[in-house]
């Protein structure tokens, strides 16, 4: 059922999957760990953005609203005419899909065959009890540091130099602007979030013909400032939109952006980072490409606000640490919630 460049889903996942196998939607919906699958899930656009207007006769302002007002709202929003051309795009999806073609066995000795970092590529769900806890992909998440201290230059690294320069470009942007909304000016992003700081992942979601409820990737939120991502139009990303899980419609010409925690703790809880997940498809793969608009691990997060702060200040590798733990002690995130100040309940 496999090829030998698809990781070994069935092999690793045989005894979750024979547990489930006679009645899988009892035990989806069970598990701990987010919404049940079998739920129907209706599919919408969420806001769609012209940039173009940011170089209207009023500044841009109208614009600028919409992209704060999507960020409040939804967490979510869309972006046409975003300044990445088309051959960008087609170039990294054809250098992506050739690296994921190549022999799993291969792929897993991802740093001396594609001098990226021990650890980058990654599959599947390794600390998975249950059926709710798989996630039914495989991914190379990329430190950009690799691509800008690499030695050797080939077609995949070239491409992505090219995509993460041109959307870093539109990252920085897109956060002046919602600090600019915000009320508050300084020079925190171009200090604190360069190139060399910032991450690219490759996914892609092989097809799962055994039940459409399974993950592509577990429910989550983004322990970033802006997610950036670029998706093929076979669909599957849902968000949590008024306690519903929404399918996000794919449009062609757009970006999607999303708001991650460090945002939504800078902001003092202003922007919202949504919970969002992928299904998978029983039928055809699917690719997506997502930019991760990160500071520094030394780079301090604290709210911009005046008002009385949700969450206490912390460092970017202090928020990793303790993911990192939760998810090895808990096998998941927490994320945002550990990091609330004291309230009457924990007195």
């Amino acid at each position: 059922m496999e090829s030998n460049s698809d990781p070994p889903f069935y092999e690793a996942y045989k005894v979750l999957l024979d547990k489930n196998r006679n009645n899988v939607n009892d035990s989806f919906v069970s598990c701990e760990g987010g919404g049940g699958g079998g739920v129907v899930v209706e599919e919408r656009e969420v806001p769609v953005i012209d940039l173009r207007w940011l170089e209207g006769e009023d500044g841009g302002e109208e614009c600028k609203t919409e992209i704060a007002r999507a960020s409040k709202e939804w967490g979510f929003f869309q972006v046409v005419n975003h300044g990445i051309s088309s051959e960008i795009l087609k170039k990294m999806r054809v250098e992506q899909e050739k690296v994921f073609k190549q022999p799993f066995e291969q792929k897993v000795k991802e740093d001396k065959f594609f001098n990226f970092s021990a650890g980058t590529y990654r599959w599947g769900s390794p600390s998975a009890t249950c059926i709710r806890q798989l996630s039914w992909s495989e991914a190379f998440h990329i430190p950009l540091s690799d691509i800008i201290d690499s030695t050797g230059s080939n077609s995949l690294s070239s491409a992505i130099e090219q995509f993460a320069s041109t959307v870093s470009s539109l990252a920085q942007r897109l956060a002046d602007i919602l600090e600019e909304k915000m009320g508050h000016k300084s020079t925190f992003f171009q200090e604190n979030c360069l190139p060399s700081t910032c991450y690219l992942r490759l996914n892609r979601y092989p097809p799962c013909p055994l039940f459409s409820e399974i993950h592509g990737l577990m429910p989550h939120t983004d322990s970033d400032f802006l997610t950036i991502l670029h998706q093929d139009q076979v669909g599957g990303l849902q968000l949590v939109k008024d306690g519903k899980w929404i399918a996000v419609k794919p449009n062609p010409d757009a970006l999607i952006i999303n708001i991650g925690d460090l945002f939504q703790a800078w902001s003092n809880g202003v922007y919202k980072s949504v919970e969002h997940r992928v299904m998978t498809n029983t039928r055809v793969e699917r690719f997506s490409t997502a930019y991760f608009f990160c500071p520094s691990n030394e780079s301090v997060i604290e709210s911009c606000t005046t008002e009385p702060a949700v969450y206490r200040k912390f460092s970017f590798m202090e928020y990793r640490q303790q993911i990192r733990e939760d998810v090895q002690n808990l096998g998941s995130k927490i994320g945002l919630p550990r990091f609330l100040m004291q309230t009457t309940h924990d007195a």
